[in-house]
């Protein structure tokens, strides 16, 4: 009897990529790449054992802070294990089911990430345009609240677009772009029509990551417009100043996102090293310096840390 042809069998695992040329540097990458999640997760966990053990970390700047790095470190966790495996030990084989599993919650962590920094920009502009009402209108219910919302959008939003996944054959070609499974990628390994899964992923990024951009910025539009309206150049570097770490946490997160999503939308086939790098940038990057940002930046913060650790 001939053979099956290998093109029409339905996958059952995908297979990882690290990065391309390095089987024999491998230890190189692992070990920097090891060092930075275990950064995420240390900083992220100090953050939150810290925000939670301060009774004067309540206010609801510190509430929002506590949520944005239990999301960056729930990103680490659920990624860390295959990226490493990769380079540590070379198991590159994903099972099709877990992978659209990490898929899942990768994108539905991102869409709470991004809420949630629209959150912190809301924070910021009610902190600064109205400060008598701050503690009124974002007491903890409201907080609360928020992190619901943030939730139940991204598991809205990206549950369907797992099942869309699900139900596509996968045959041929097995090989993705990162060490991580991302819906993109994923998608152009069916051996199916995709126009539904495409179009639904567009209408999910243009529904979301924009208008929470353009959200951060008439909120801080809002801002430059009440601190320029203040008379002693001390209040306005003040007021600024509470914003820092916001902006600097807001281009750490979407520069990267943006960069991934352009590669695999019209990057040309054959660049798979810029994949991986911004893959890589897009997966490390924000949740391992979100707490170090913050850390520098926020005095209260660091007070708390020296005196939980140091005494001081």
């Amino acid at each position: 009897m001939p053979a099956a042809n290998s093109s029409n069998i339905t996958l059952l695992s995908f297979l990882l990529m690290g990065f391309p040329g390095t089987d024999h540097t491998s230890i190189y990458i692992s070990l920097p790449l090891t060092l930075v999640y275990l950064l995420s997760i240390l900083g992220n966990g100090l953050i939150l054992v810290i925000i939670k053990v301060d009774n004067q970390l309540r206010e609801p700047m510190y509430l929002l802070l506590s949520m944005l790095a239990a999301t960056d470190l729930c990103l680490s966790l659920s990624t860390s294990p295959t990226v490493l495996s990769v380079f540590w030990f070379d198991t590159r084989r994903i099972h099709v089911d877990a992978c659209l599993f990490q898929l899942f919650f990768l994108h539905t962590l991102c869409s709470m990430e991004s809420a949630i920094l629209v959150a912190m920009a809301f924070d910021r502009y009610v902190a600064i345009c109205n400060p008598l009402r701050y503690n009124t209108i974002l007491h903890p219910v409201i907080i609360a609240k928020i992190g619901l919302a943030a939730f139940i959008r991204g598991v809205t939003l990206h549950l369907p677009l797992t099942f869309l996944l699900k139900r596509l054959p996968f045959c041929g070609n097995d090989a993705l772009s990162h060490g991580f499974c991302y819906h993109p990628d994923v998608m152009k390994l069916a051996c199916a029509d995709i126009t539904i899964n495409n179009k639904y992923g567009m209408v999910i990024i243009l529904s979301t990551y924009p208008l929470d951009v353009l959200f951060i910025l008439f909120s801080y539009v809002m801002i430059l417009k009440t601190v320029g309206s203040k008379s002693m150049k001390a209040e306005r570097l003040k007021a600024l100043n509470t914003c820092v770490s916001h902006l600097c946490v807001v281009l750490l997160f979407y520069i990267p996102l943006i960069g991934l999503t352009l590669a695999h939308r019209y990057g040309q086939k054959d660049s798979i090293l810029l994949l991986v790098l911004m893959g890589g940038a897009f997966l490390v990057i924000p949740p391992a310096l979100n707490p170090v940002v913050y850390s520098m930046k926020t005095k209260q913060i660091r007070i708390a840390i020296r005196k939980r650790f140091l005494g001081k």
